[in-house]
């Protein structure tokens, strides 16, 4: 009755409709943002309202005059406050907003942009009763809230203690159901993959600097990219820092401390603090990017006559054909400018690597040493596990020495300290538990260990030979030492071999062909 005699004696409005939901998951559902058009359009059609437009807020919350449907909707009754008379709908009080203070601003914003404020679910009253009434409807939807965001916090928690994440999966991982445990990461591949070998070649070395790894995502069709086909350095820095990887999880801000997580890591921890002491120690040059798949001795091989890096080209003929070439570009230089076709430079490169080959007999000799080592080496496991649980036994012992410390203490600045030694003893003893668990899988056999080792050791051209231009890069890093210098007269110069090579007691002669050494005492130039 109420309601028909509003509508005999209101005179004819506008209206605009605002709906809001609070998560992706409802707009992507379709839940809630038609449901409240739709029943605010009904309202409207009782009173008589003509709809002007209809703002959404999808999967907006905790900003307040800040949402993009609210700005556009009081941008737009700023503008057309002169033309009409303007009521805003809303489904319910706590589309507003779910706080006693936010709804008062939002709702004197309403007002000053010339409009009023009207919903199906509540009368906005202008005396004591309605205002209370308003107000405790405010302070409800408040509570209701907050009593949310804690049992849900509450739950995530709980989820956190027991070793699973229930945030953001993020680059690598996705959620999947399992009985008895929820949802739970497993590897998305092939972006897990993706990601575990960019943090392995950072820990080791092969990416020197954050851009490199930037590049390396990049150049994987597979990996996300922006709409310029970039990654940020915020994303590269936000993965060499996320502990999730190593396969531990932690929520100070909860009380959650580090702790070992149920999915399955990318790298071990070890890995990752390796990681973290590289990005402390601050830039590197980076690995030139212009070095092409064309050009694999480029950087590698040194100038003769000064000692620098030689680089390379491509000349055109007079018929418009490419010809490869290396050279030295260094200034005051004997050879500045002067250049070697490529097919000759990496001809005598593979005829080098022909005379690192080691003799059959040799290599059956360094076979059954490697083998013998391994036994040891297996013998010794147990030794060095048992070194690892006493460490660990001495960590706790530490922790609770200063757990004994800190209660004792009173200045606020020894407790950090305190704190601090903890937090470093708990990682180490949780590297070492890693390293028993690693220790403790079953030993693979030795043929199937050293098979592809011995192969490059007996043959280092296979990975020259290669299609792949990472693969020769691989064979320069493993077979010499040290950069290859090279005179344009005379060719290379005597190289330094990698340790393997040294190990094998190869001798380079007059002919650069290597032989075995007589005996067991390694043979000297």
């Amino acid at each position: 009755m109420r309601m028909q005699d509003s509508k005999q004696d209101h005179t004819k409005k506008h209206a605009v409709i605002y709906t809001r939901v609070s998560s992706i998951k409802q707009t992507q559902e379709g839940h809630g943002l038609e449901s409240q058009k739709s029943r605010c359009a009904e309202f409207a059609r009782f009173k008589g309202y003509e709809i002007a437009e209809t703002f959404y807020d999808r999967g907006v919350s905790g900003s307040l005059i800040d949402r993009p449907g609210m700005k556009e909707m009081l941008s737009f009754l700023r503008k057309n406050r002169r033309k009409a008379h303007y009521v805003v709908l809303i489904d319910d009080i706590s589309r507003l907003a779910r706080d006693i203070r936010a709804h008062l601003d939002l709702k004197d914003a309403i007002f000053s942009a010339g409009a009023e404020l009207e919903s199906p679910g509540i009368e906005f009253g202008t005396d004591a009763n309605g205002i209370m009434f308003e107000q405790t409807q405010a302070v409800f939807a408040e509570y209701h809230r907050r009593r949310n965001a804690e049992q849900v916090i509450s739950r995530m928690r709980a989820r956190l203690m027991n070793g699973y994440w229930p945030f953001n999966p993020g680059l690598g991982y996705k959620y999947e159901k399992s009985p008895g445990q929820g949802k739970i990461l497993v590897r998305d591949e092939p972006l897990a993959s993706i990601i575990q070998q960019a943090l392995e070649g950072f820990a080791s070395g092969q990416f020197q600097i954050q851009a490199e790894v930037k590049r390396f995502f990049e150049s994987q069709p597979d990996f996300p990219k922006n709409k310029h086909g970039e990654v940020t350095n915020e994303q590269v820095a936000k993965i060499l820092k996320r502990k999730l990887y190593a396969g531990y999880i932690e929520a100070p801000q909860w009380g959650v401390s580090l702790r070992r997580g149920n999915h399955d890591a990318l790298i071990s921890l070890e890995t990752y603090e390796r990681i973290q002491s590289r990005l402390n120690e601050g830039a590197r040059a980076p690995a030139r990017k212009d070095i092409r798949d064309d050009f694999p001795l480029r950087g590698f091989v040194l100038c003769g006559d000064c000692d620098r890096p030689m680089t390379s080209c491509y000349s055109k003929s007079r018929t418009g054909k490419k010809h490869p070439y290396y050279l030295c570009f260094a200034k005051g230089c004997e050879s500045y400018r002067k250049s070697v076709p490529r097919t000759q430079m990496e001809d005598e490169f593979g005829a080098l690597l022909e005379g690192v080959k080691p003799t059959q007999k040799l290599i059956r000799l360094v076979l059954a040493m490697f083998k013998k080592g391994w036994e040891l080496q297996a013998a010794q496991t147990e030794s060095v596990r048992q070194t690892s649980r006493q460490k660990i036994g001495e960590i706790d012992n530490q922790v609770s020495g200063l757990l004994d410390r800190i209660v004792e203490a009173t200045n606020t600045r020894v407790v950090a300290a305190y704190e601090k030694k903890i937090d470093d003893l708990e990682k180490e003893k949780l590297i070492l538990k890693e390293k028993l668990e690693v220790e403790a899988m079953e030993h693979r056999p030795f043929n199937e260990m050293f098979e592809l080792a011995m192969r490059f050791l007996a043959n280092p051209c296979i990975l020259w030979n290669s299609d792949k231009f990472e693969h020769k890069r691989i064979a320069l890093n493993l077979v010499f030492s040290e950069r290859l210098a090279y005179c344009r007269n005379e060719g290379f110069r005597t190289p330094v071999l990698a340790l393997p090579f040294k190990a094998l007691g190869n001798v380079y002669g007059g002919n650069r062909e290597l032989v075995s050494p007589e005996g067991f005492e390694p043979s000297t130039y």
